[in-house]
């Protein structure tokens, strides 16, 4: 089986991609600029795992040469400001890639490196994630009770406690109150605006606001879907309100550069930690007509306990990178991660966490 090579391979999501491939059995290359956490969390893993410590940025070329893994995956962020070297670093070397973008434009515009990667034989997935790699997922699954899809409203609600990266801060704070490109059934829509809330089975309300991300244009491309909308939200209300007002401020014209401030803002919500849960939701609504012709409804929820929320996230690329790992290859070519992972595969992969389904 060939190695998989991890991008911030010891950070939020990275380690929990390199714990669960290595728990598959799958060898892994832990890559960062810190040795020591690098080796750090090599030592932990055993001899499946070894470290690699270079810049991406100066070093890729010369490293996969050297490494030669199967498949590259990308956790380093943020994506929204990020452009595709590593990428088409990955496809010149002839190396399967796939990315945890959450960058509405990083997603969508992949298809730009299709003709290179298929030229190359080789797979660029991007988005896997939770979007679209889970929304898919749940909308593959549930698809067959609907002959037409009018409206998906979906969000996501992480606990407090959970783990938290500068990365995922940062790129949400790139678009809090600025205008989002239109979509499916909004002409006009602002980052962290419309703020409301979302019910979840065993958490209660909590509140949600307007988030840019790739499903928004390659959902409904997709699946017909006729309006989509996407929000987030922060477990505790003076966090999630506090930046809500900071999104009226930049919507007003104030000359506030919020990722700037991404660590401050950060380590702020830290420390409120102590008045939040670890229990996080996503939500998905689904409303159209049946193949009957009788209007229809479909709501599925995923609640996990205990922290385990930041595994979610992490699921698409671990699947992925286990079956190109062991010669299984998706579609060739560079593409978001729309319907790449099954529901079932999904759940497999979460099945010894407190992680719980409702439809």
């Amino acid at each position: 089986m060939k190695q998989v090579l991890i991008l911030g391979g010891y950070g939020n999501f990275g380690k929990r991609i390199a714990r669960a491939l290595v728990k598959a059995n799958v060898p892994i290359i832990i890559v960062g600029r810190d040795r020591a956490k690098a080796e750090a969390l090599a030592a932990e893993l055993g001899p499946l795992a070894k470290p690699a410590v270079f810049d991406v940025n100066s070093a890729l070329t010369e490293q996969l040469a050297r490494l030669q893994p199967r498949v590259v995956v990308n956790t380093c962020g943020p994506f929204q400001t990020a452009d595709y070297r590593v990428a088409e670093t990955c496809i010149a070397h002839g190396v399967h890639y796939i990315d945890l973008a959450d960058g509405r434009a990083f997603v969508t515009g992949v298809t730009q490196l299709d003709a290179a990667a298929k030229a190359k034989g080789v797979s660029v997935i991007s988005g896997a994630s939770t979007v679209p790699g889970l929304s898919s997922a749940v909308l593959e699954h549930f698809k067959h009770e609907f002959a037409s899809i009018d409206s998906l409203r979906f969000g996501i609600s992480p606990g407090q406690k959970a783990e938290r990266g500068l990365a995922t801060t940062q790129g949400i704070l790139t678009y809090v109150g600025t205008p989002l490109a239109p979509f499916a059934g909004h002409a006009r829509a602002y980052g962290w605006q419309n703020a409301h809330r979302q019910e979840y089975p065993s958490l209660g309300k909590r509140w949600m606001a307007n988030c840019d991300i790739p499903d928004l244009d390659v959902l409904p491309a997709h699946y017909g879907i006729r309006s989509i909308s996407f929000s987030a939200g922060v477990e505790l209300a003076p966090l999630h309100l506090g930046l809500w007002a900071l999104s009226w401020l930049v919507r007003w014209g104030l000359p506030l550069n919020l990722p700037k401030h991404a660590a401050t803002l950060l380590a702020v919500s830290n420390w409120f930690d102590r008045f939040g849960s670890t229990d996080g939701g996503m939500h998905m609504i689904i409303e159209g007509t049946a193949p009957d012709g009788t209007a229809h409804k479909r709501q599925w929820f995923i609640i996990a306990k205990d922290g385990y929320g930041p595994h979610i996230p992490t699921i698409p690329a671990i699947v992925l990178a286990k079956k190109i790992a062991s010669g299984l290859l998706p579609a060739l070519g560079a593409y978001p991660c729309v319907a790449q992972v099954s529901l079932a595969e999904y759940l497999a992969e979460l099945k010894e966490y407190p992680v719980t389904t409702f439809n």
